[in-house]
């Protein structure tokens, strides 16, 4: 079963989220709450398996809780999917730099969103398909880094990098599989050999890695 909560301050959302939520066999919400410091209080006590957490929202905005709750140095990160209805490239930016596991557009529709928190849940990650190539310029534009900081600790092989550009591309672990004629472990196992490798957390770090080296140029 996976636990969810979610943190939004209109009271509507959440009850739409809640509704589409618990039709699934899978999935249990944990809580609901309306602000950025319950969520945080909330997520803390709880440890729910997945957050879903719109951006703006009174006391804490979602951005500062997915870091509190899930950024860089969290000894013990939970699992969070910003879902907005804002997709400022600073937005989006700003939520994976601080640990998102997913950015979602609130009308994505119920598959997508049912998708992301699965995704997350099992560590890996989902943005709508719509800005995920536009992210990633962005990011790779506005977050240079030196080659020697970017190099991986062993050389991808051939086909981790046929992997990793397909995926950077926004394509689902299935569709890459399809595309490249791999099976759907396979793709894991190379994408988590290239994680392990470049020192990523999940497949968004992955594609944000590719477009920051140039490897799509």
């Amino acid at each position: 079963m996976i636990r969810v909560l979610i943190a939004d301050d209109q009271e509507m959302v959440r009850a739409g989220f809640r509704m589409i939520l618990e039709t699934q066999d899978d999935i249990e919400v944990v809580a609901d709450v309306a602000d950025g410091i319950s969520a945080v209080t909330k997520a803390r006590e709880l440890r729910p398996d997945v957050c879903l957490l719109d951006i703006r929202m009174p006391g804490m905005d979602g951005l500062e809780v997915t870091r509190t709750l899930a950024g860089p140095g969290v000894a013990d990160p939970l699992k969070v999917v910003v879902v907005t209805t804002f997709d400022l490239d600073e937005y989006v930016n700003a939520a994976l730099s601080n640990g998102a596991n997913g950015f979602l557009l609130k009308d994505a529709g119920p598959a997508l969103l049912l998708e992301a928190i699965r995704a997350a849940d099992r560590g890996d990650a989902l943005v709508s398909p719509q800005i995920t190539v536009r992210l990633l310029r962005h990011f790779a534009a506005t977050n240079p880094a030196p080659a020697a900081v970017d190099a991986p600790d062993e050389p991808l092989t051939g086909r981790e990098i046929d992997v990793v550009k397909a995926a950077a591309r926004g394509l689902t672990n299935t569709e890459i599989g399809a595309e490249l004629y791999l099976s759907l472990s396979t793709v894991k196992t190379h994408l988590a050999a290239v994680q392990a490798k470049i020192g990523a957390r999940n497949r968004v770090e992955v594609a944000a890695w590719a477009w920051r080296t140039g490897l799509m140029n």
